[in-house]
């Protein structure tokens, strides 16, 4: 018997984490693992990530012909990335006792086909890296520098939530890669704006300071950026629309300002767009998957030169500890909405 976590109630706006009522939006359930088949693996969890499109993912009324992936319904485990240790393997290219990582769901114990499996991990490197320098994190930071903000050395970029996962990466290869001239990130506290400025950040600034706009204004002066990486939506990016050259360009990655409440991704200064010939651009880092392997590379070369960072970058919640560590997965993903939202990279380790 095993356990999994699925979607109960789709939300229309808040999540309810609380367990066993009429409107809980997640219920535990138990389960007998079918036999594994041909090109299958059965997987012992070790680590979940945790990742604002999740809440995406769940909410109600999708269409499913405007998703990028299929939305979870009612009854659905709740899709998530992770890493753990083959148990058991009908699969040419992994035998028992390896660690992978790829597609899984909240659950204890899983059966997945071997083409959900992103990476067989090199036991030398940390695991964490794999959901996150050298996971979709840092894939993702990549390839929109590169593909979708098409920088070039010299060049200067905005970073909204850049103490999150993702932002925190475009900062460092931003820097330290790409090799820009201004870095400037945008963050949710004092102490994580210092963080993000020991990253490589020229400037970082607590977007909770009323003036925090103006401060960005003082240290650009009469220039304006050449990309914003986008994390947020909503008022920031209507503030970045008016200090990006014309001719720029938005890497439009997230929009986590309104992933519980629509009304706040809404944007006013789109006439910015037509006047300075703005591009915005939208992408899924799967778009690159065939390129995955040289930008591992690049990562890995960047981390092992010493200038990129990933230990500071990863908060692990280690909920092996508690009776049932099911039961508080839900609970550390949510902290990706909340005002304590630890910086870096959120990882779940069930074991």
């Amino acid at each position: 018997m095993v356990s999994k976590i699925i979607l109960e109630t789709p939300p229309t706006k808040e999540v309810n984490l609380t367990w066993g009522q009429n409107d809980s939006t997640f219920k535990i359930v138990d389960t007998e693992l079918p036999d594994v088949k041909d090109g299958e693996l059965r997987i012992k969890a070790l680590y979940l990530s945790n990742d604002p499109t999740q809440r995406l993912w769940i909410s109600a009324g999708q269409d499913p012909k405007r998703q990028y992936m299929p939305p979870i319904l009612k009854g659905d485990a709740i899709r998530t990335l992770g890493l753990g240790e083959v148990l058991e393997s009908k699969s040419d290219k992994y035998v028992k006792g390896d660690v992978i990582s790829g597609v899984f769901h909240w659950g204890d114990e899983i059966i997945i086909p071997e083409a959900s499996v992103s990476a067989k991990v090199d036991k030398s490197l940390p695991y964490e890296w794999y959901l996150s320098a050298i996971g979709l994190t840092g894939l993702t930071a990549y390839f929109g520098l590169q593909k979708v903000g098409q920088f070039k050395e010299g060049q200067t970029v905005l970073v909204s939530a850049a103490s999150g996962a993702t932002g925190s990466m475009v900062v460092q290869l931003a820097k330290h890669f790409f090799k820009a001239s201004k870095v400037v990130g945008i963050a949710g506290s004092d102490e994580k704006c210092k963080w993000v400025e020991s990253l490589g950040a020229d400037l970082c600034v607590n977007y909770r300071d009323a003036d925090y706009k103006k401060k960005i204004d003082d240290f650009i002066g009469d220039e304006h950026f050449d990309v914003y990486f986008d994390n947020v939506g909503g008022d920031m990016l209507d503030y970045a629309l008016k200090r990006t050259k014309r001719y720029g360009r938005i890497i439009a990655c997230g929009a986590i300002s309104g992933y519980n409440d629509v009304s706040k991704m809404d944007v006013s200064a789109w006439v910015e767009i037509i006047s300075n010939r703005l591009t915005v651009q939208g992408f899924i880092v799967f778009d690159f998957f065939s390129e995955f392997p040289q930008a591992v590379e690049d990562i890995v070369a960047v981390i092992k030169s010493g200038k990129v960072t990933v230990e500071e970058g990863v908060h692990i919640e280690d909920v092996s500890k508690f009776e049932n560590p099911l039961e508080k997965v839900p609970e550390v993903w949510f902290k990706l909405f909340s005002e304590d939202k630890p910086r870096g990279k959120l990882l779940t380790k069930l074991v």
